[in-house]
């Protein structure tokens, strides 16, 4: 697999006759082959994950396909009423929390499940061509200072429900939130996760374009487990081999 950094949250996954696309709305993109099946899948609405601009790529990539979460829907009256192009509408397909779906992608069986993110939409667990992977959107532990007993309680609760679906799940690559602006508790999420699961690499992301987030959790103690699994993102654009 190639794995490409976008932006924010947005990565690329390159297979020999696919390509993934996760959460896409801003920065550049690779040029992939455009005889390659081309996979776009958004989590949630959220303007930072998503945004209608993305369905034009169908201008490009003859062969693609988006799937995008439930609360994105939308109707053909509206997307023929923002001049969505014509050639994206038949390739546009939903998915709800806590679902799965198969497509067939590049000529192999793309498995799709969901589980429920902490704020908007899904996260998406990916098998492919024996490689499992793990994008998990916006689903994080969203605890922050001077929030109420309460509100702690119902996030902690909410998303540990979650990661524990997928506890000892093995993931050949996984991305996932490490968002400074949580303070101290920006590796919370991102701990946990990897605690639960066995995942081999681990990129992080959502970390608002502060790369030093990284370092500080290389350095964290409670990263020593795991250390040598974090992909050091430097700049967008960076690839990866996995």
């Amino acid at each position: 697999m190639k794995i490409t950094y976008i932006h924010h949250s947005s990565f690329s996954i390159e297979f020999p006759n696919a390509v993934f696309l996760f959460d896409y709305y801003a920065g550049e993109l690779p040029e992939f082959p455009r005889e390659k099946d081309i996979f776009v899948l958004a989590s949630h609405k959220h303007d930072d994950h998503f945004r209608v601009s993305v369905l034009s790529l169908a201008e490009i990539y003859p062969n693609i396909h988006f799937l995008l979460s439930k609360d994105i829907r939308m109707s053909r009256a509206y997307l023929e009423r923002i001049k969505v192009p014509a050639s994206a509408y038949d390739k546009i397909s939903y998915i709800g929390k806590n679902a799965s779906a198969e497509f067939i992608v590049g000529g192999s069986v793309l498995q799709v499940e969901t589980l429920a993110s902490t704020d908007e939409g899904v996260a998406f667990l990916l098998s492919y061509e024996g490689k499992s992977l793990y994008h998990a959107g916006d689903l994080n532990w969203w605890t922050w200072i001077g929030e109420t007993e309460a509100e702690y309680e119902d996030m902690t609760r909410r998303f540990q429900t979650e990661i524990q679906k997928m506890d000892g799940r093995h993931f050949d690559a996984a991305f996932v939130p490490l968002d400074p602006r949580q303070e101290e508790r920006y590796w919370w999420g991102f701990d946990y996760f990897m605690r639960k699961t066995d995942t081999d690499v681990v990129f992080p992301m959502h970390f608002q374009m502060d790369y030093t987030v990284m370092d500080r959790l290389l350095e964290e103690p409670v990263s020593e487990p795991y250390r040598g699994k974090i992909k050091r993102i430097r700049k967008e654009g960076e690839t990866f081999s996995c």
